[in-house]
């Protein structure tokens, strides 16, 4: 009886350590890690983009709750890039600069394909010419795809991650100037037209510059008006010296956040010695020297060396 209790003693130990170590080798087991860093570092495509994001100690980051939509670019995305760079790696790009780079390919929120519409979105990136707010990034929709500040393209779209989601680019998306932000945006093609017209300084050297610059920008349609406005001779009759004088108008020195706009402020232009007067009761307004009104229509699209904001109607200095 006693060797018979003895046995089954035994065999209960033996189950229990069966158990036990069965249950030992599960928590070994590797859990599958579907972050965005974890997809990355899974795709060959990316190992350029892993090293880029390990360099700038952002790996860990893009592991993290997030949610977060990421821009990945392919390694021929950063093979392409570096071509323009003094750097023969991603490992001899700055770490600032790569830092911030980065972060112009990150959107917080996870934003599926079927819900990026045309238009501004904040990226994680702040560049210099502003503390408090960050780079915009324009997202055209229009032509059936998915194009960013008018450089790079949405190739593969909406692949999930734990903590987000990923959608490949095919190139690398460098931090927007106002000349970036202005030829990325359908609405400025006449803005971009006259900027770059005959007679006109290099105002493409010029807002690429270090800056910072505050651009009121007028539409296309803000253009037309001015067009009928000038009849019958319109915009063509204007000559390039006056031209001249009205897209300088636009033009302020610094970096001018639409919060910093007051009641009744003068501001000085680009187009020395004229100002134009702000106003703000019924919503943010322009008086230019002609006593004319513009509307801001849009506000705080953020650049690398400077911000823009929108109008409805072109402004118009004394000539």
């Amino acid at each position: 009886m006693k060797n018979l209790f003895k046995t089954k003693i035994l065999a209960l130990i033996v189950c229990l350590s069966i158990f036990v170590t069965s249950c030992s080798n599960d928590d070994n087991t590797p859990v599958a890690d579907n972050t965005i860093t974890g997809i990355a570092s899974k795709t060959a495509d990316f190992s350029i983009l892993v090293q880029a994001l390990t360099k700038a100690e952002l790996a860990t980051t893009l592991q993290g709750s997030g949610p977060y939509t990421v821009f990945a670019p392919t390694n021929a995305a950063f093979t392409a890039f570096l071509a323009t760079t003094p750097y023969a790696t991603i490992n001899d790009v700055p770490k600032a600069a790569l830092t911030e780079i980065l972060l112009n390919h990150v959107i917080s929120g996870s934003i599926k394909s079927t819900a990026l519409t045309t238009g501004y979105i904040k990226t994680l990136a702040k560049g210099t010419a502003s503390t408090s707010n960050n780079l915009s990034m324009f997202v055209n929709t229009a032509a059936g795809a998915v194009k960013l500040n008018g450089v790079a393209t949405v190739t593969t779209a909406d692949i999930m991650a734990s903590n987000g989601v990923i959608h490949i680019v095919d190139k690398v998306i460098g931090l927007p100037t106002i000349v970036t932000h202005a030829t990325a945006n359908p609405n400025f093609t006449s803005l971009v037209g006259a900027l770059t017209g005959a007679g006109q300084p290099d105002f493409v050297t010029i807002l690429s510059g270090t800056g910072p610059f505050t651009v009121f920008a007028p539409t296309n349609d803000a253009f037309t008006s001015l067009n009928t406005e000038l009849a019958p001779g319109g915009i063509a009759a204007v000559s390039a010296a006056n031209l001249t004088k009205v897209l300088q108008y636009h033009v302020v020195s610094g970096n001018i956040l639409a919060a910093s706009l007051t009641e009744g402020q003068i501001v000085s232009t680009l187009q020395t010695p004229q100002t134009f007067t702000v106003e703000l009761a019924g919503g943010a307004k322009i008086k230019d020297s002609k006593g004319r009104i513009s509307t801001i229509v849009a506000t705080d699209v953020q650049c690398s060396n400077g911000v823009i904001h929108v109008l409805n109607k072109v402004l118009l200095p004394t000539f």
